[in-house]
């Protein structure tokens, strides 16, 4: 604690007497400062406590003594130390009332204490103070240390929540609570989440102070040394922390920034293993990649797993207005931002930090491989990370809907697979992904397309621009009025070639349709007796809608 004027009153050697503002003595006194001026104020910084002799004031009016006084506590100064025998032999009874009026606790300095005795005491305990927080601050910083290496992040808010008496959440990339401690804080942190989201949109590192409710001032600060933060931390206190409090929190701060740049170093090492258990399990060799995912990625083997690919779209052209603000889920409202605003680089590093918050916190392996401008994933079938993706590419399928955001991200899902059927799994999800790009979706599902028709896959330029030269001739020929050849042949393939079915259903004989089919072989050089030509016919008929 820093001096008060209470301590200095009850200063064994200094002797002070109380004659006025007895309810402020509470107050911390920041420095003692002596001034005979009439007007001491445009040198004050506020928290002094005066020391005067009254050598350039009539002390004895009553109207100049109320001036002074409320002159001085306007300019924050918390006490008055009037010394007696100098210039008058008491304190005069107008100094005395106008500082009762004013509230200003006031001092009565006896002739043997001469002023410098009670800075040096004001100066001794703001020393001892400011020992006792270095002190505190290095004890603090220990014991957040052994927990941080010991408990991890759970240990430290343990620690730095009791030396501010307070509590103190640790948030996520997408700003959901990671920890918090005591566990009764849960609640509150979780109300602090917007919060959260606006100060990752500032450069790290960022801090702000919020109102966390009646009785709670919580300070969140940034943790991470990049350009964009990958944490946050929240310390809720029912006033400004003090010296102590500030040496710990910053303390914390370090500690976990450095937890957090040893977990990017960790997460690089974990993606380099796991590029190599997908490489294996794509060779065909799934006992070795299970002895390479060991405790890391062997769970997520154990259990049936989407493989996703997801790439992200060209850019919008030039003149195409930026996106407008959606809305997202909590948690994800922020990441989504960044992804149509390109804070974070790129939109597949938006959906790698979606999927590895929710695995991480519902406790699952996912396995991220990035592979050039595509990403591989490998999730928990029906997990949480599964399900975080699929809301991501849910929530950009309705920016798209509603015309307020230009493509960005194309993303393909396996059907639930194991290490056995890894190659199978990682074929079916760039069929869904090469499917997801030609239909204008961000999110198609390998069963999605297995369970549909084949027709839709027709909807492309280059199938239609072939469908129609292909029947080109035909249509030239039936436009002359010599005949029906386009109709005739589609419904002869609908009746797999039956002529009699076929000719009923043109209402024409038989014969008729018999020269008709070969009309259309001469005209287009190919025999209908080719079971591919047919099914090209088949197909073109469909694509052009014939």
């Amino acid at each position: 604690m820093p001096p008060t004027l209470a301590s200095l009153v009850h200063h064994s050697s200094l002797k002070l007497t109380v004659r006025a503002g007895e309810d402020h003595l509470d107050t911390p006194v920041r420095w003692a400062h002596v001034s005979e001026l009439a007007d001491p104020v445009p040198y004050m910084e506020g928290g002094e406590l005066l020391l005067i002799t009254a050598l350039k004031l009539d002390a004895d009016d009553p109207e100049a003594m109320r001036r002074y006084v409320r002159r001085l506590t306007g300019a924050g100064v918390v006490g008055l130390g009037f010394a007696v025998g100098v210039n008058y032999d008491d304190v005069p009874e107008a100094l005395v009332r106008a500082a009762e009026e004013e509230g200003l606790p006031l001092l009565e300095v006896p002739p043997r204490t001469p002023f410098i005795a009670i800075s040096k005491a004001v100066s001794a305990a703001i020393a001892a103070d400011q020992y006792r927080a270095v002190t505190s601050g290095f004890a603090a910083q220990r014991e957040l240390t052994k927990q941080a290496l010991n408990e991890g992040p759970e240990g430290l808010l343990a620690v730095l929540a009791a030396q501010v008496n307070g509590w103190a959440a640790l948030y996520d990339v997408s700003g959901a609570v990671v920890a918090t401690a005591p566990e009764w804080a849960g609640r509150r942190a979780a109300r602090l989440t917007p919060d959260v989201e606006r100060l990752r949109e500032r450069p790290a590192p960022a801090s702000a102070v919020v109102a966390g409710g009646a009785d709670d001032r919580v300070e969140l600060h940034s943790i991470g040394t990049g350009r964009r933060a990958r944490a946050a931390l929240a310390v809720g206190t029912a006033a400004a922390l003090g010296t102590a409090e500030r040496y710990a929190l910053h303390s914390a701060i370090a500690l976990l920034t450095l937890v957090t740049e040893r977990s990017r170093a960790l997460y690089a090492a974990e993606q380099r293993i796991g590029a190599a258990v997908l490489r294996m399990l794509l060779a065909g060799e799934p006992d070795h990649a299970r002895a390479v995912a060991g405790d890391l990625y062997g769970a997520l083997l154990d259990a049936p797993f989407r493989m996703v690919a997801a790439e992200a779209a060209a850019p919008p052209p030039d003149g195409v207005a930026a996106p407008a603000p959606v809305t997202a889920a909590p948690g994800m409202a922020s990441l989504l931002g960044e992804a149509m605003t390109g804070a974070s680089g790129d939109p597949l590093s938006v959906l790698v930090d979606v999927v590895e918050s929710a695995a991480a916190r519902a406790g699952e392996a996912v396995l991220v491989v990035p592979d050039g401008g595509r990403t591989v994933l490998l999730v928990v079938d029906g997990g949480a990370a599964a399900e975080a993706c699929l809301q991501y590419a849910e929530v950009l399928e309705a920016t798209r809907a509603d015309g307020s955001a230009a493509d960005e991200l194309v993303i393909g899902f396996s059907a639930p697979a194991g290490p056995i059927a890894a190659v199978t799994a990682f074929k079916q999800a760039e069929q869904a992904l090469s499917v997801a790009r030609r239909r204008g979706r961000v999110l198609v599902e390998h069963e999605d397309v297995v369970a549909g028709s084949v027709l839709p896959l027709l909807a492309d330029d280059a199938v239609r621009a072939f469908a129609d030269g292909l029947l080109r001739a035909l249509r030239d020929h039936d436009a002359t009025g010599r005949g029906d050849l386009v109709a005739s042949l589609r419904a002869w393939l609908s009746r797999h070639g039956q002529w009699d079915a076929a000719a009923a259903d043109l209402g024409v004989h038989r014969h008729t349709l018999r020269y008709r089919m070969r009309r259309v072989e001469e005209i287009l050089g190919r025999s209908l007796d080719d079971p591919d030509v047919r099914m090209e016919l088949w197909l073109a008929l469909k694509a052009t809608g014939v």
